[in-house]
């Protein structure tokens, strides 16, 4: 609460170190879980190897809920990752945060908006990169105008509204439960101010409300870790479905 950012500039750029921070240590998470998971493949999975298909096949039930296989099946591996990278992420604020004096350095880096609406950004331009790779500029050209060329203004206004819900949702949903789970950390610690008696009390009642609420928190981090590969899905069917 009230903490500051870490902002160091460099050729004239303005970087958020702890985002940077946070944001490759999601990746290696990351990376180190795919790494060890996908190693000594077998034909009949145990362990390891039963979780990692669990992941593939759930993306593929997203995926085939929203285009078919022959069309979205490229999109597999982009959607594993971003489910694992986002719930990853979501994650990484619930246990604790880390804050030098003013400084904070340890949090969900979903929970700042210059990531998430990056990851929206990423995602809206892959899906016309798509749509131009798979339809060619003519066809992805006519499809963008249809129903009528005047819809034009409205079509490009749609693209930004989706772009800004995907992240602000993703974004809003993590801060918050941060910034609850702050508050009721400051509960659970203010009252030694008043004695040590009274500091017992107040981390007793705060400790089951932040035990229920980080509960709540990782089933809030998965549903919105699904919900953004689901609408990406979604997003790409519109693009690159020639149903759509």
């Amino acid at each position: 609460m009230g903490h500051e950012a870490p902002i160091k500039e460099f050729l004239g750029l303005t970087f958020n170190l702890s985002n940077v921070f946070m944001i490759t240590i999601a990746s290696v998470i990351v990376f180190i879980i795919a790494m060890v998971a996908s190693r000594n493949l077998q034909m009949k999975p145990t362990g390891k190897q039963n979780f990692l298909e669990w992941i593939i096949d759930f993306v593929k039930g997203i995926i085939n809920s929203s285009m078919d296989w022959q069309t979205g099946g490229r999109f597999l591996t982009l959607g594993i990752t971003l489910l694992m990278y986002i719930f990853v992420s979501n994650m990484l604020g619930l246990p604790f945060s880390i804050a030098l004096g003013h400084t904070l350095w340890w949090k969900s880096p979903t929970a700042d908006p210059a990531i998430t609406l990056t990851l929206a950004v990423m995602v809206v331009v892959l899906t016309h990169y798509y749509a131009v790779k798979m339809k060619g500029v003519s066809e992805y050209g006519k499809d963008f105008l249809k129903p009528f060329p005047a819809l034009l203004p409205i079509k490009i206004i749609e693209e930004f509204a989706n772009t800004l819900t995907l992240g602000l949702r993703l974004y809003g949903n993590i801060y918050a439960g941060e910034i609850l789970l702050g508050l009721l950390a400051g509960l659970a610690t203010s009252g030694y101010a008043n004695g040590f008696a009274s500091g017992i009390l107040g981390t007793i009642g705060a400790a089951i409300p932040m035990l229920v609420w980080q509960g709540f928190s990782i089933f809030v981090g998965s549903i919105q870790a699904f919900i953004f590969v689901m609408l990406t899905m979604v997003y790409l069917a519109h693009k690159v479905s020639a149903d759509h």
